[in-house]
């Protein structure tokens, strides 16, 4: 009787030591991995110190400090000219000293940001690590975060909340401004990480294709920053969040009764991966992209299922259908 006992409480502990290792696989040490805390360098603060009267002068003297940005001839009259205009412009004014009231501190971000830099370190030792810069982008939306070779910049403008007036004068949707906090930062760095080191250059030609491919760049957005709330990460809103863990056997059965998986329709391919407020098919309480929620769940599935499969080594996949084959997702009931 006391053997069977202790071999229970062994059997109890084995299972659930290993669902545990399993949920927690991206929840790595990385306190040992050789990244220095990130600074972030303040381009946005010291290049609105320069004073227009004397800009080359002035120019010159944050010349080394920001290369990236002055590197060029600051002796052309045709840049100086530019960047005067830069500096006047009422629109960039009103986007920098917003930017300067609103991100006195970015101490939170410098430690995320370091924290996602280790992870990226840890699975890719030989990467290089970028310096960090924040930048007035003046409103370009569409690219929050750039990074470029050895440089990552941030436009902290795109961050402002969405009460923000020129936010709500550019006729911003609502969905999208909802997103432009602080907290949305790091998950875009982590994201602009993803893209810088596996440009997409051929659309997947089935919609399991397109939600793999979504999952996997999702997936590894979870690998850099696990600690980080999975809404953020998504670009969700809590309640949306919530609603897709609730409604995730709906979504797969949908699909699947629907003989969606394997189509060509980019009707599909808009539905359930284009973004917007929600999906147009379900509820207006549904977030946008469920297709890309889907396909984290079979990556997941997949990478719990396969442990000798690598970060690398699976987003130097292809095959989709042996992904979802591998992975046995089929979400419970």
């Amino acid at each position: 009787m006391k053997l069977f006992r202790i071999t229970f409480f062994l059997s109890i502990v084995i299972a659930f030591g290993g669902c545990n290792w399993q949920k927690n696989r991206l929840q790595v040490d990385v306190s040992g991995v050789g990244v220095p805390d990130v600074r972030i360098h303040r381009y946005d603060v010291d290049l609105f110190k320069v004073p227009v009267s004397n800009l080359k002068n002035g120019l010159e003297q944050i010349q080394n400090s920001y290369y990236f940005f002055l590197g060029t001839d600051l002796g052309d009259p045709k840049k100086l000219d530019e960047m005067r205009a830069y500096l006047e412009n009422p629109r960039t004014i009103d986007f920098q000293k917003a930017s300067e009231i609103r991100f006195k501190d970015l101490s939170k971000v410098e430690k995320d940001l370091t924290d996602a830099f280790r992870h990226w370190k840890y699975y890719y030792p030989d990467i290089r690590i970028p310096r960090v810069y924040s930048y007035i982008s003046g409103g370009d939306y569409s690219s929050p975060v750039q990074l470029v070779d050895s440089v990552m910049i941030i436009g902290l403008d795109n961050y402002l909340g969405k009460d923000f007036k020129p936010y709500l004068s550019d006729q911003l949707a609502l969905y999208k401004a909802e997103r432009m906090t602080e907290d949305h930062i790091v998950p875009d760095c982590a994201r602009e990480i993803v893209n810088a080191m596996y440009p997409e250059t051929v659309a997947p030609n089935t919609l399991l294709g397109g939600m793999v491919e979504a999952g996997k760049r999702q997936y590894f957005v979870d690998a850099l920053i696990p600690d980080i709330p999975g809404y953020l990460k998504l670009d969700y809103t809590k309640a949306q969040y919530t609603w897709a863990e609730k409604n995730e056997t709906h979504v797969w059965a949908a699909l699947v009764e629907n003989q969606m998986l394997y189509s060509t329709d980019g009707q599909y391919f808009r539905m359930f991966l284009a973004d917007g407020p929600y999906t147009m098919e379900f509820s207006k309480d549904s977030p946008p992209r469920l297709g890309e929620w889907i396909g984290l769940q079979i990556i997941r599935s997949y990478m719990q299922k396969n442990p000798e499969v690598t970060l690398q080594m699976m987003m130097q996949e292809t095959d989709a259908q042996k992904i979802l084959t591998l992975s046995g997702y089929k979400p419970e009931k």
